[in-house]
């Protein structure tokens, strides 16, 4: 038998509903490993076939969902047709979702972690995977992140991709640049007062009162609703695509360092994002 390994297989971008923590954006590295007899090009499966294939089946179950521990007492799920309602009653408050149900990924465990994702995962990759590759690990890690770093969830109605979904979300780096050095007290602001962060947009606003902030809109996959603890969420004047959060974050900080240039480096998740600079 022989060993195959692809690391980076590819990135999950996703949030889960945590107990202590709320409505959580994450982003896990996937690697694997495979093991089977070689075939006829004296491979255990070709690269390509890998990504293909592993990297489909990913995309098609938990990738840019709402992940959802199906045996956690905080949890209320009701299906209606093609539509799931939730309510999930946290630390850090109240959480209500609707979406058409292929935005969940329904985990059967109390608890959200790599391990039980993996769990969940195992049998939809094997699946896909020809006969002769008789063995499959799978590990899901965070990126390392020296530096300041937040979590945050959000949805983007007008794309017509995954992201559309009311929430999914990333495990993002910050970098800001201020006349061109790091300014590495102004990242961890930023990190710290968007700590598992819901950024939404105020024209999907539905209700406001006290406490409570409430979104919809309706998307290509369906009819999209999030209810939040308002001291959970923060507020973009356009939508929340990694563009437009780079800017907001360049425009505000701009202010706290007066007269000179600010330059913010947003990530999405691993490995990508956008620059917005501001001069004053």
């Amino acid at each position: 038998m022989s060993r195959l390994f692809v690391e980076q297989l590819t990135v999950i971008d996703c949030a889960f509903l945590d107990a202590a923590r709320g409505l959580v954006g994450e982003s896990w590295i996937v690697d694997i490993e495979l093991e089977g007899d070689l075939d006829g090009q004296s491979m255990v499966l070709d690269f390509g076939d890998v990504k293909k294939r592993l990297k489909r089946a990913i995309d098609d179950s938990v990738d840019h969902s709402l992940l959802v521990p199906l045996t956690a007492p905080e949890l209320r799920l009701e299906r209606v047709g093609d539509e799931c309602r939730l309510s999930f009653r946290s630390q850090t408050g109240l959480i209500e979702h609707r979406s058409p149900g292929q935005a969940l990924s329904l985990i059967d465990a109390a608890t959200i972690t790599p391990e039980s994702v993996v769990t969940h995962l195992a049998p939809r990759l094997k699946a896909v995977l020809p006969g002769s590759v008789t063995g499959l690990q799978l590990l899901l890690r965070q990126e390392l992140i020296a530096g300041a770093h937040y979590h945050y969830v959000h949805g983007l109605k007008k794309h017509a991709g995954l992201c559309q979904r009311i929430a999914h979300g990333h495990r993002s780096r910050i970098e800001v640049r201020v006349d061109g050095r790091r300014d590495e007290q102004l990242e961890q602001t930023v990190a710290d007062g968007w700590r598992d962060i819901y950024l939404g947009t105020r024209a999907d606003i539905i209700a406001q009162d006290g406490d409570r902030i409430r979104f919809a809109y309706v998307a290509a996959e369906g009819a999209y609703e999030l209810g939040l603890p308002t001291g959970r969420v923060d507020l973009l004047d356009t939508d929340s695509t990694v563009e437009q959060i780079a800017a907001h974050l360049a425009r505000k900080l701009a202010t706290a360092r007066p007269g000179l240039a600010v330059s913010v480096r947003a990530y999405e998740g691993v490995m990508k994002g956008a620059i917005a600079t501001v001069e004053r």
